[in-house]
């Protein structure tokens, strides 16, 4: 429970960030922020792997450069999830947004969390 809090806190923090540098991504509020993070968690844990099943020729195919393209649908459907809360502009800005997203994840967990859990 508490690595899925900080998990939530860290995505947070970076849609807030990818929010305020791109224009084509749009989020009401910090809550919204909050919401869409808890919502693309559970879109991850329930949506992405039987998305990976189906399409696991062409991931497998492109060398695993297909799940970025998992990772815009995921995001993709939180922002459709949320309404007016969360938009995205259209697939191209899914797709850049997560890439950003997964990079600043994997900077951040290998930066701050990891280091924080070892102390």
């Amino acid at each position: 429970m508490k690595n899925w809090l900080i998990h939530i806190v860290v995505n947070t923090i970076v849609l807030m960030t990818v929010d305020g540098y791109m224009d084509s991504i749009q989020l009401r509020s910090v809550w919204a922020a909050l919401g869409a993070a808890v919502i693309l968690s559970i879109l991850n844990v329930v949506v992405k792997p039987v998305l990976i099943l189906l399409t696991l020729p062409v991931t497998i195919l492109s060398l695993g450069l297909f799940l970025f393209v998992i990772n815009a649908i995921t995001l993709s459907l939180t922002a459709w999830l949320m309404g007016d809360a969360f938009k995205i502009a259209g697939f191209g800005s899914a797709f850049l947004a997560s890439l950003i997203i997964s990079l600043l994840n994997l900077l951040i967990q290998t930066f701050i969390v990891h280091p924080l859990k070892n102390k």
